[in-house]
C-alpha cells in the first residue's frame, strides 16, 4: 500500500486521488505502524516549515518517518515534504528539520533576482508553471522530457550540502534544486498532483516502483 502521511498540512486527498487516477490505491494516515508497514510513503505539504515540524512532533511521527527513510523503500516528498527532509530552514529565524539530508531551506531573494534580471524583480512566492532541467535521471522521472512544465507554489527552496542528490533544477531568477533523489527516494518542490499529465506520470512512475 502507498501511505500518504497526514500531519495536518497539505493536499492529502488531492494526492490520494491522483494515485487513484493512475491505478494505484493510496491510504491517508497518521498511524505510525501504518507508515512503517507501507510499501511506498508520500510526505506532501503546504504551509510553514515550523508548523509542519510542530505537527510531526505532536503526532510522534518524526521517528517513524526517519526509520522509514532509512529503510530505503520508495518515498515521495512533495513541496514542503521536500523541504522537511533537510537539516534546517531559515523561515522564522531557524528551525530544525528531519535532517535526513544535510542542507538549508532558504527564501528567494528579491534583490538577487532583480540583479540577475536587469533590475526586474520576480514575485515571491514563486507561483505557477515552470520548466525543469534534468541533471540526474531516476525511475520517477521516466518519460519526463527536459523542459517539462510543472506547477509550483513556494517562497523557499532547499540548498543541499551534497549537489549529487539534485535531480532537477528550475530557474526563477536563480536556478534552484527543484527535485532531489537517492535510491528509491524522490522529492520535488513542484506539485505533481496539480501538474496535469506530467504530474500524473510522476505519480504513476512512483506507483510502479512501489508495486514492482
Amino acid at each position: 500500500m502507498i501511505a500518504v502521511v497526514d500531519y495536518g498540512m497539505g493536499n492529502l486527498h488531492s494526492v490520494q486521488k491522483g494515485f487513484e487516477r493512475v491505478g494505484f490505491p493510496a491510504e491517508v494516515t497518521h498511524d505510525a505502524d501504518s507508515i512503517l508497514r507501507a510499501g511506498g510513503l508520500v510526505l506532501p505539504g503546504v504551509g510553514a516549515f515550523r508548523k509542519a515540524m510542530e505537527n510531526l512532533l505532536a503526532r510522534d511521527l518524526k521517528k517513524p518517518l526517519l526509520r522509514y527513510l532509512e529503510s530505503g523503500r520508495p518515498f515521495l516528498g512533495i513541496c514542503l515534504g521536500l523541504q522537511l527532509l533537510f537539516s534546517e530552514s531559515e523561515e522564522f529565524g531557524s528551525e530544525r528539520g528531519l535532517g535526513f539530508f544535510s542542507g538549508k531551506v532558504v527564501r528567494f531573494s528579491i534583490a538577487e533576482s532583480a540583479a540577475r534580471q536587469g533590475g526586474r524583480s520576480l514575485k515571491v512566492p514563486h507561483m505557477g508553471w515552470n520548466a525543469i532541467r534534468v541533471l540526474k535521471q531516476t525511475p520517477v522521472l521516466e518519460g519526463i522530457a527536459e523542459g517539462t512544465q510543472f506547477y509550483f507554489v513556494h517562497s523557499y527552496y532547499p540548498v543541499p550540502a551534497d549537489s549529487e542528490i539534485v535531480s532537477t533544477t528550475t530557474d526563477y531568477g536563480i536556478p534552484f534544486a527543484s527535485s532531489v533523489s537517492r535510491g528509491k527516494l524522490f522529492a520535488c518542490q513542484f506539485h505533481p498532483e496539480k501538474s496535469q499529465s506530467a504530474g500524473l506520470r510522476i505519480l504513476e512512475n512512483f506507483g510502479r516502483m512501489v508495486y514492482a
